[in-house]
C-alpha cells in the first residue's frame, strides 16, 4: 500500500505543483490528473474514467482571486487510488472524492495565506538587495516544500485510509451502496448544471437541446456530437466575423459621407 500512497503523492506534486510551475497549464484538471494517476498506478482505463467523471463534477467550480472553491487534484488521486488499490467501486470513490476536494481546498488556502506569508519579508529583502539568485533559489525551494507537504494529504489518505475505507465499504448494505453509486452517477450532472448556470443564454439553448436529442434519441456517440459542436462553433465564429467586418465598413462609409457633406455645406 505504501507504493500506491507514493504514487498518489507523486501525482499531486506533478499535477498541482507543475500546473503553477509551468504557468497555469491546466494539468490540475481531473481529466489530466486521472490519466497521470492511472499511468503511475498501473490502470490507465480506470484513471481516465474517474478523471472524466470528476471533470464533469468540478467543471463548474471556479476559483476567483484567492478564494478556492474546490481542489480536484487530491480528490482525483485518492479516488483512483481507492478504486485501483482498495477495490472500491468507482461510483463510491467518486462520491467520496467530492468532499475531499472541498476540504483540501481549505488546506491549500492555509498554506498560501498563512504559511507562505511568513516568507514575504525575506522575498522583499532579497528583492531590495537585487539578489536574483537568492530569489530564484527561495522560490523553487518553497515551491517544492509547499507541494511536497500538500501531497502528504494524498499519501496519508491512501496509506492510512485505503484499507479502513475499504473495510467500511464492505460493511455497507447492498441497497445503500447502490444509492452511493447512483449519487456518484448523478454528480456529473450537478457539475454540468453549475456550468450551465454561468453560461446559459437563450441564444445558445438551442444547441444544448440539439446535443441532447442527438445523444438520447438518435444514439450518436459523444465524440461525433463534439465534432458537430465544433462545426457549429466555427460557422458561428465566421458569421460573427463577417458581421463585424460589415459593421465596421458601414461605419467607415457613413463617417466618410458625413465628412463630405459637412465640407459641401461649408463651401455652399
Amino acid at each position: 500500500m505504501i507504493g500506491l500512497a507514493c504514487m498518489a503523492w507523486l501525482t499531486v506534486v506533478i499535477c498541482y505543483g507543475g500546473n503553477w510551475l509551468l504557468g497555469q497549464c491546466m494539468i490540475e484538471r481531473p481529466l489530466v490528473v486521472g490519466l497521470i494517476a492511472g499511468i503511475l498506478m498501473g490502470d490507465v482505463k480506470t484513471g481516465v474514467v474517474i478523471g472524466a467523471s470528476l471533470e464533469a463534477i468540478f467543471m463548474g467550480s471556479v476559483n476567483i482571486g484567492g478564494a478556492i472553491s474546490a481542489e480536484p487534484v487530491t480528490a482525483t488521486a485518492l479516488a483512483v487510488a481507492f478504486t485501483v488499490g482498495a477495490g472500491i467501486d468507482q461510483g463510491a470513490s467518486i462520491t467520496l472524492a467530492v468532499p475531499v476536494g472541498v476540504v483540501t481546498a481549505f488546506a491549500s488556502i492555509f498554506l498560501n495565506n498563512i504559511v507562505l506569508a511568513l516568507f514575504t519579508a525575506s522575498f522583499d529583502k532579497l528583492a531590495a538587495e537585487g539578489n536574483e539568485r537568492g530569489l530564484a533559489v527561495q522560490h523553487y525551494v518553497l515551491w517544492f516544500l509547499k507541494y511536497a507537504l500538500f501531497g502528504l494529504i494524498a499519501f496519508l489518505g491512501v496509506y492510512l485510509g485505503a484499507e479502513p475505507v475499504a473495510a467500511i465499504v464492505d460493511q455497507i448494505p447492498a441497497n445503500v451502496m447502490a444509492g452511493l453509486n447512483a449519487v456518484g452517477a448523478l454528480l456529473p450532472a450537478v457539475g454540468m448544471a453549475l456550468l450551465l448556470k454561468m453560461l446559459w443564454s437563450k441564444e445558445l439553448a438551442v444547441y444544448f437541446f440539439l446535443g441532447f436529442v442527438l445523444y438520447i434519441y438518435l444514439g450518436m456517440p459523444m465524440i461525433a456530437i463534439a465534432v458537430i459542436g465544433v462545426v457549429f462553433a466555427v460557422i458561428q465564429a465566421l458569421r460573427d466575423k463577417e458581421l463585424f467586418d460589415l459593421e465596421h465598413k458601414g461605419v467607415a462609409v457613413v463617417a466618410a459621407g458625413s465628412d463630405k457633406s459637412d465640407e459641401e455645406d461649408f463651401f455652399a
